[in-house]
């Protein structure tokens, strides 16, 4: 097994990069942090992620090595897939003749595997780079997964955030915040960022956010934008951080486009 790697950064970020986007904190994002922790407390693990989310995935009594397959496996399907669904996809293979293991996986054939994950986003594709995944583990990895976001993102399908996502629950290394549409959404909403692209907010986030906040602040913000700020209609008007929140992008409201007149 390789020696295991302390990575902050994706291996398509620069020094560059991050020089560019600067250090400078937003103000009010600490008050506001605490605020949505606060809020997100109170809502009692209702959020789907709080429990069907890639966190709660891996079997914790199983072995280390099996329990970070099955959060790689969970991260791999949950792209373009609600929770619940994702979370339903790994409790079927965990059912099969083995369990959700690089062995089980590497003995179920393509087909039955797409069957298996039907009801996930692109299963096609997730099924073939599973297969193709399970076997790079046999050969190069000793049957674990990597342990670097650079060997993370060299698997079919894994991209830096799922990279980032698989590190921070299967290792408990904080190797980079992992940014979803949620969190991507949320950051420049609340003005702390301003940005296109997650891999930008991601760079962005980081240079302000301490490191003992890159693990949690994923569920913490994907929870807030499941039930609060949400894509569409967001819940504006009994949002507690409201005050500090520069709801860019967020359409006005009939009643406050005439007050702002």
């Amino acid at each position: 097994m390789p020696v295991r790697k302390k990575q902050k950064l994706s291996p398509k970020a620069s020094s560059a990069d991050i020089e560019d986007l600067g250090k400078k904190a937003p103000p009010l994002w600490k008050e506001t942090l605490s605020m949505i922790k606060e809020a997100r407390a109170a809502q009692k693990g209702s959020a789907p992620v709080d429990t069907d989310g890639c966190e709660r995935q891996g079997d914790e009594a199983a072995s280390p090595e099996d329990y970070r397959f099955q959060t790689l496996i969970a991260c791999m399907l949950s792209s373009q897939t609600k929770d619940p669904v994702t979370a339903d996809a790994v409790a079927t293979l965990k059912k099969q003749p083995g369990g959700l293991t690089v062995a089980s996986m590497l003995a179920t054939p393509e087909d039955r595997l797409d069957k298996l994950i039907g009801k996930v986003g692109f299963h096609r594709n997730k099924a073939r780079f599973i297969k193709n995944t399970v076997e790079i583990l046999r050969d190069l990895w000793s049957m674990d997964i990597p342990d670097s976001v650079e060997g993370l993102v060299a698997l079919p399908g894994v991209g830096p955030k799922m990279a980032h996502l698989t590190m921070n629950i299967a290792w408990g290394i904080p190797s980079g915040i992992c940014v979803d549409v949620h969190v991507h959404r949320i950051s420049n909403r609340l003005g702390w960022v301003k940005t296109k692209q997650p891999e930008e907010t991601r760079l962005a986030l980081e240079q302000f956010v301490p490191e003992d906040e890159w693990i949690p602040i994923n569920p913490l913000l994907v929870g807030w934008g499941q039930t609060v700020c949400t894509p569409i209609n967001p819940d504006c008007g009994d949002c507690p951080v409201r005050a500090n929140c520069k709801r860019v992008g967020v359409k006005l409201t009939k009643a406050e486009q005439a007050s702002s007149q």
